[in-house]
């Protein structure tokens, strides 16, 4: 039998909690706030597990939390953060202090079980003892949603913020990946250093380098000084490696290099410069899958994939579709004019699929809020939504001639025709034709020899 502290002063919830834990086997003890239950803890042994609500009269759930968390004997209880309205910050900041779980109310008899049997048959790890340094605002990047699978990345956000870990971010385009790195960021020791983002797939290759690691004064034609990179500037902080998948091989071995010795040359120098940075990477690539076809490497992905956090995709969050909608709308709309969103729009938003995730939504609701007439946005209001679903549909039908090939002529010619696309679309330029078609040069130039294509049908 093991004891239970529960601290809260909603008297009935508290109640009622004390009574299924002790239907389970175990005794309880209860406090109103938390100074009452620091009070009743003082010179008695620690309990086996606390819940602590976040919203107390006297000092909050949160400050609680820290108190517990720097108090010699209870540092390693483990603590479940109740609340009647998770949000991403809440739960953030409970799992950063270290508390073992975060749930909303009410709880269930067999949720209770399940955790205290969790709880009661795991040794709780030593906690971080630092607290928020700064009050989330508003404005604010925020990690929307209240669906489980979004409290499940929260939670796990808020434990990777205790460390210094390099985390990856995977997820499809417009989950929000860099938002979450931004929170990430922002919960953690760091939050007082720069958050330095630099997008891996937008910087041309003989730039990656310099961009990276600075350079030195007449290291190329056109270095007039010298120039510190975007790792000597993270210094301190967070280094975010957007669409890291899209990183040159040759530029992947020199990261590594980076990764574990905490080290940089500038390009053009023989000076080795110290740094201490957290690295947040972000990819909506399969990197395990380039492994394999050898255009990621294997050693790279083990440093990068320490803590794995995976965005996932609003079609599996559908929860969360009409709270962001209306989220967008209310930032979209002016105090004298805000609008709203119709039973019909709501059906439409909550049924459509979003291949553009999270950044489709926010783009749909700020294009009818500024197009829509009335104060109430309706379904017609969004049927460019519908339309584009129609278009992508269409685009989508394998064109005749193909399904009358067989099946190795067929894969030949659109290899082909993606090349030749991608080609032109670049003017040529085939280091960013490789980029687009998510392969690299080598590569590239291998499937224009192994298909036949001229110097003029491949492009200069």
């Amino acid at each position: 039998m093991a004891t239970i502290l529960i601290i809260d002063d909603d008297d009935a919830f508290r109640e009622g909690l004390a009574e299924t834990v002790q239907d389970l086997g175990h005794s309880t003890a209860e406090a109103r706030s938390g100074e009452e239950a620091l009070e009743l803890l003082r010179g008695r042994a620690a309990p086996a597990c606390i819940f602590l609500d976040f919203r107390l009269p006297g000092a909050d759930g949160v400050a609680v939390l820290e108190t517990l968390r720097a108090t010699p004997g209870l540092q390693t209880v483990p603590v479940v953060m109740l609340t009647a309205h998770a949000t991403s910050d809440n739960t953030i900041s409970a799992m950063r202090l270290g508390a073992f779980e975060h749930l909303a109310k009410p709880v269930g008899r067999e949720e209770i079980a399940a955790l205290l049997d969790r709880v009661l048959s795991a040794q709780m790890n030593t906690p971080a003892t630092r607290t928020f340094a700064d009050e989330v605002t508003s404005d604010e990047p925020q990690l929307l949603g209240v669906s489980e699978a979004m409290h499940e990345v929260q939670k796990r956000l808020g434990r990777a913020a205790g460390t210094n870990s390099t985390v990856l971010i995977t997820g499809e385009t417009g989950t929000g990946k860099e938002i979450a790195a931004r929170v990430l960021h922002r919960a953690s020791a760091r939050a007082s250093g720069l958050f330095v983002a630099v997008n891996c797939a937008a910087i041309p290759e003989d730039l990656l380098e310099s961009e990276l690691f600075g350079h030195g004064k007449g290291a190329f034609t056109g270095a007039q000084r010298d120039r510190r990179g975007r790792v000597e500037e993270a210094h301190g902080g967070t280094l975010f490696l957007d669409e890291v998948g899209d990183m040159p091989l040759p530029m992947q071995a020199k990261l590594l290099r980076v990764l574990q010795e905490r080290q940089v040359t500038p390009l053009g120098t023989n000076r080795v410069i110290t740094v201490d940075v957290r690295v947040v990477a972000a990819t909506h690539r399969d990197l395990a899958s380039m492994v394999e076809a050898g255009t990621f490497r294997q050693d790279l992905l083990f440093r990068l994939n320490v803590i794995p956090l995976h965005m996932p995709p609003l079609r599996e969050r559908v929860a969360d579709i009409l709270p962001l909608a209306e989220h967008f709308l209310a930032a979209a709309s002016t105090d004298v004019a805000r609008k709203h969103l119709s039973a019909d729009a709501q059906r439409l938003l909550a049924t459509f699929a979003w291949p553009g995730n999270v950044r489709e939504l926010a783009n749909a609701i700020e294009r009818a809020s500024a197009l829509g007439a009335g104060q109430v946005l309706t379904r017609d209001d969004f049927a460019f939504l519908t339309a584009t679903a129609t278009r992508n549909n269409a685009d989508d039908a394998i064109p005749q001639a193909f399904l009358e090939l067989p099946l190795p002529q067929a894969v030949a010619q659109l290899e082909r025709a993606l090349i030749v696309h991608a080609l032109s679309a670049s003017g040529g330029n085939r280091a960013e034709a490789a980029r687009r078609l998510g392969i690299s040069r080598q590569s590239l130039y291998t499937r224009i020899s192994a298909l036949g294509m001229s110097e003029a049908s491949a492009g200069a």
